[in-house]
């Protein structure tokens, strides 16, 4: 019983050290180098939609969150009702709520 014991213990022990030596760090950092960057979005400035020029394909792609109806019904609210006077009133838009808008604020534009 005693021995079983012992040699979990040692087991233990064993795989715990294993481990820590492989999950040491194996090099320096190197604090001179940029930060690396995932996106192109980060480095480019962010292109602008605008709500009064853009077709709906447009729409699609530049803008999280809307697809092929929420982009269609934007281009029909603004052929029934003119063009957009704020980047708000497309909350006016039926399927664009708060989070859609706020998701893509810094990408609409107004002119």
């Amino acid at each position: 019983m005693r021995t079983g014991y012992f040699y979990s213990l040692i087991f233990a022990f064993l795989t715990s050290a294993s481990i820590a030596a492989v999950a040491g760090p194996s090099a320096p950092l190197e604090s001179n180098k940029a930060p690396l960057v995932m996106g192109a979005q980060a480095t480019a400035e962010i292109e602008r939609v605008d709500l009064n020029e853009a077709d709906a394909t447009t729409l699609q792609k530049a803008l999280a969150g809307i697809g092929e109806a929420k982009a269609k019904a934007i281009v029909a609210y603004r052929d029934a009702n003119g063009p957009f006077s704020s980047v708000d009133e497309l909350l006016e838009v039926k399927g664009i709520g708060k989070a859609i808008l706020d998701r893509n604020r810094d990408k609409l534009e107004v002119n």
